[in-house]
């Protein structure tokens, strides 16, 4: 079994059976891997993984994952492979692909990362760009489907920043029948060519500045950060232009009485989200960032040869 395509550099570019794929695969060998029991299926194979964002949950998960399949590593920063600076990009992918059999690769410019993708000849996986961080909601759509069975027919509300997450999530309602929504302050809406395939696909999706009414009946409320690595000098003015969009439960108090609240991580607890909200009854937070390792291993092995 095996993805359509070569590489996963975002959620749109991949049909609802490949990404269905995924996520039974997921479901398939979490509990394997929990009891440390899965399947070596990749052994002697070495996947590269390029940082120029630090991380917790990305490089530990995709670590870790490639070793319960029982390849290897290579941590490796963009200070020492200088792509497209010290070397050009065409050529760092065509070296790289002797070296290794897989990259996953944490950037900012995805433009970037597409094109080392157009030269390389394996796998290359997006860790997260400015663009896009499909991983993450790949292990996020795990996430609702255990706790609320398919994410079908479900109300998807992200409340901040119309950032690479929420561009992934408007990805994610192309494939997926769910209805995703968007609320956030006028400005930082998410990016226009991406609202923009998603209409021409027929994608359920809306954009709100009303975070209020956008929760009233919801399946799943996910927060994240309002301000990213390399968004530091803007903190002041995101804290006060998102004010009124940090989820409380109080505004939560309209929700599906069975709704499920999700933080991609890190947090910065009493801005984006409360404490009572990220430590109460609704939230699988812990659970979403233990899925970024089952979902990450699933692609890692439909990709690789």
């Amino acid at each position: 079994m095996s993805l359509g395509k070569k590489d996963f550099l975002s959620i749109a570019d991949h049909t609802t059976e490949d990404l269905r794929k995924i996520l039974e695969l997921a479901k398939e060998q979490k509990p394997l891997a929990r009891d440390h029991k899965l399947p070596h299926s990749h052994p002697n194979r070495t996947m590269a993984c390029v940082f120029a964002k630090p991380s917790l949950r990305t490089r530990v998960s995709f670590e870790t994952a490639i070793m319960q399949l029982g390849g290897n590593s290579l941590f490796i920063t963009d200070q020492e492979i200088g792509i497209g600076k010290r070397e050009s990009i065409h050529d760092v992918a065509k070296v790289m692909s002797r070296f290794v059999d897989a990259i996953m690769i944490r950037w900012y410019d995805h433009n970037e990362v597409v094109e080392l993708a157009m030269h390389s000849d394996i796998p290359i996986i997006n860790g997260l760009t400015d663009l896009n961080h499909p991983c993450q909601v790949m292990g996020d759509i795990l996430t609702v489907e255990e706790h609320l069975g398919s994410i079908d027919n479900k109300t998807v509300v992200m409340v901040g920043d119309g950032n690479n997450l929420a561009n992934s999530w408007i990805n994610a309602a192309r494939r997926f029948p769910f209805n995703f929504i968007i609320a956030c302050p006028e400005g930082y809406e998410p990016d226009d060519a991406v609202m923009s395939a998603a209409e021409k696909d027929g994608a359920s999706f809306c954009v709100t500045n009303d975070p209020v009414d956008a929760v009233r009946g919801a399946h799943v409320i996910y927060s994240d950060a309002f301000y990213s690595m390399g968004q530091e000098e803007e903190a002041i003015k995101r804290r006060k232009d998102f004010a009124d969009f940090r989820i409380t439960n109080k505004m939560l108090s309209e929700a599906d009485p069975n709704h499920i609240v999700m933080h991609c991580l890190p947090a910065h607890r009493g801005e984006e989200i409360t404490d009572e909200v990220m430590d109460g009854k609704h939230s699988v937070v812990f659970d979403e960032a233990e899925n970024r390792q089952h979902a990450q291993r699933a692609i890692i092995a439909l990709l690789m040869k």
